[in-house]
C-alpha cells in the first residue's frame, strides 16, 4: 500500500503476541501531521457517485475518517457527518479541519449506532487496516446502520492479501484484505446491491507517490426493504 515498496520491509502479520489494532492506532497517531500533509486536499471524483444521490442534510458516516481531509470535509459542506477513527491523533486534526462534523475515537467494530440511522456511509483507504476476518461482519454492521436504500461508498482491493506489516513513512503499518470478487460476494451476503464500481489512486498530493497504486471503489445500496 505504500508509495515506495522498494524501501519497505514486508512481513507476515501473524504474531499472536502483537495487538495489530493497537499498532495501527499508534502508527497513525505518530504519523498524523505528516499523513495529513501528504494527502490530496480535493476529494476524488468518485465521491460524486454517492453525493449525487443524496439530499442536502443527509446523515453520513465516514469510517476511518483520518484527519478529515478531503472526504469528511467535502461531505460536511452538504451533509451531517459523523467520523470514526481509531487514531486520536488523527481526530485532533479532523476536529480542526471539519469543525461542523462529529468525531468518535474508537474501533469501528466496537462502535454503537442505532439501526437505520445513516443515509450513507463512506470508507476511503480504511477497511484494509482491519483484520480481513472482520470485514464480513463490518459490512453487515454498516448495512444495519443504514436506512433502507442507504448507500455505502468504499475503497477495497483488487488483490487478495493476507495480513502483513510494512515500513510506511517511518512507522510500521498493518494491512489485510480480500480481492475484489470476494468483496462483491461479501457485500451481497450483507444485504447490499452493487450499483457502480469505479477506480481511485493512492490519494497522495505528489503524483509520483505510488503512481501505480489503484483501488476499486464500490458504491453499494442497502436493500430498500431492510428492517427499520
Amino acid at each position: 500500500m505504500t508509495g515506495d515498496n522498494s524501501k519497505s520491509k514486508i512481513r507476515p502479520a501473524n504474531d499472536p503476541s502483537i495487538d495489530y489494532k493497537a499498532l495501527v492506532r499508534q502508527s497513525y497517531d505518530r504519523l498524523a501531521t505528516d499523513y495529513e500533509e501528504m494527502r490530496q486536499v480535493e476529494a476524488p471524483p468518485v465521491l460524486d457517485l454517492l453525493t449525487s444521490r443524496l439530499k442536502d442534510g443527509a446523515t453520513v458516516l465516514d469510517i476511518g475518517c483520518g484527519a478529515g481531509i478531503p472526504v469528511a470535509q467535502t461531505l460536511a459542506r452538504r451533509f451531517t457527518v459523523t467520523g470514526v477513527d481509531i487514531s486520536g491523533g488523527m481526530l485532533d486534526r479532523a476536529r480542526v479541519n471539519v469543525p461542523g462534523a462529529t468525531f468518535i475515537n474508537g474501533d469501528i467494530m466496537s462502535a454503537d449506532f442505532p439501526p437505520s440511522h445513516f443515509g450513507a456511509a463512506t470508507a476511503f483507504y480504511s477497511i484494509f487496516n482491519l483484520p480481513r476476518e472482520e470485514h464480513p461482519r463490518l459490512l453487515q454492521r454498516i448495512h444495519g446502520w443504514l436506512k433502507p436504500g442507504g448507500y455505502l461508498l468504499a475503497t477495497f482491493s483488487y488483490n487478495d492479501e493476507p495480513a502483513y506489516t510494512e515500513d510506511y513513512y517511518g512507522v510500521t503499518m498493518y494491512w489485510s484484505n480480500y480481492g475484489l470478487e470476494e468483496y462483491e460476494r461479501l457485500l451481497g451476503e450483507a444485504g447490499f446491491t452493487i450499483v457502480d464500481i469505479g477506480t481511485v489512486g493512492a490519494g497522495y498530493k505528489d503524483p509520483d507517490e505510488a503512481p501505480e497504486e489503484r483501488h476499486p471503489v464500490i458504491l453499494a445500496q442497502a436493500s430498500p426493504a431492510k428492517a427499520a
